[in-house]
């Protein structure tokens, strides 16, 4: 069974430009425990009121990690400089592999925008080994209709798995390191046993509802980092719950970061602003 390590609680909300109210639950600034995680930032519910206004965030690079966008309701677009473009709901998964270097910009669609209501998603800064922050910027666009969802035994309620794999089923984010993401649905009094990788950092991030997991309560908002030992995690619902399951395999490597870069060392952080300054990571057209 793993043990709980610690649970965050009482996370202040702030705004990320203007169209993002966040918690951020953890940050590779607070030490190594959530490696290969670097950032979890959980925006919303929040009620926005029909407006012309472009809200979002302007252009800005990224270098060295991947951003996961998990969209529940609302809907986002996205520009960057490879080309990619898109637009994404409820359900949808944008994951953009920043790697070597990217430009992009986020917002509400127009059509959000002028109907207004509600956004509810979390983006999550999953880290790069070493050898992988000089691979080629990557899109990937992933449907609600591409994620398997299995059913947990008893009729306690389902899993969507993003990445990496639950049971028999894969998910369709393809990933540089050993990760899990699992969207868990559970009904009121549901009772799963789930068993993740021996070795893995395991964080649960309670998003709706309340939750006993391996006999302690986490509830709405707050996130559970379990220890790197052993592989059972027991969640009991004591209300209908919607949680977040991340696993992944430490990478171990030294992490610098400033502002949208983290890399191994301060020199490749310096490099990294300086080809952003000179255009290198490309130009949104």
């Amino acid at each position: 069974m793993k043990k709980i390590q610690r649970v965050i609680r009482d996370v202040p909300q702030h705004w990320v430009g203007d169209g993002f109210p966040v918690r951020s639950l953890f940050s590779y600034s607070q030490g190594s425990d959530f490696d290969p995680f670097l950032l979890l930032d959980y925006a919303g519910p929040h009620e926005f009121a029909p407006d012309e206004a472009k809200r979002g965030v302007g252009e800005h690079p990224h270098r060295g990690f991947e951003t996961v966008t998990i969209l529940y309701e609302g809907e986002l677009e996205h520009r960057d400089s490879s080309g990619s473009h898109g637009t994404i709901g409820p359900g949808d998964v944008q994951w953009m592999t920043a790697a070597s270097g990217i430009v992009h910009e986020e917002f509400h669609s127009r059509a959000f925008a002028k109907e207004g209501g509600t956004l509810e998603m979390v983006q999550l800064w999953v880290n790069l080994k070493a050898s992988d922050k000089t691979a080629a910027p990557r899109y990937q666009d992933l449907r609600a209709e591409q994620f398997p969802r299995v059913k947990l035994p008893g009729n306690a309620g389902s899993v969507r798995v993003i990445a990496g794999e639950f049971g028999e089923e894969m998910g369709p984010a393809k990933t540089f390191s050993p990760i899990n993401v699992w969207d868990v649905s559970l009904c009121r009094g549901g009772k799963a046993s789930m068993d993740v990788p021996d070795g893995h950092t395991c964080l649960v991030i309670v998003q709706k509802g309340a939750v006993d997991l391996n006999g302690q309560s986490v509830r709405s908002v707050e996130l559970a980092l379990l220890e790197r030992d052993g592989k059972t995690i027991a969640i009991n619902a004591n209300e209908g719950a919607r949680l977040l399951l991340l696993t992944g395999h430490p990478l171990g490597e030294p992490v610098v970061g400033q502002g949208p870069f983290v890399m191994n060392t301060r020199e490749e952080i310096r490099e990294a602003i300086a080809d952003y300054q000179a255009g290198k990571m490309g130009q949104l057209s």
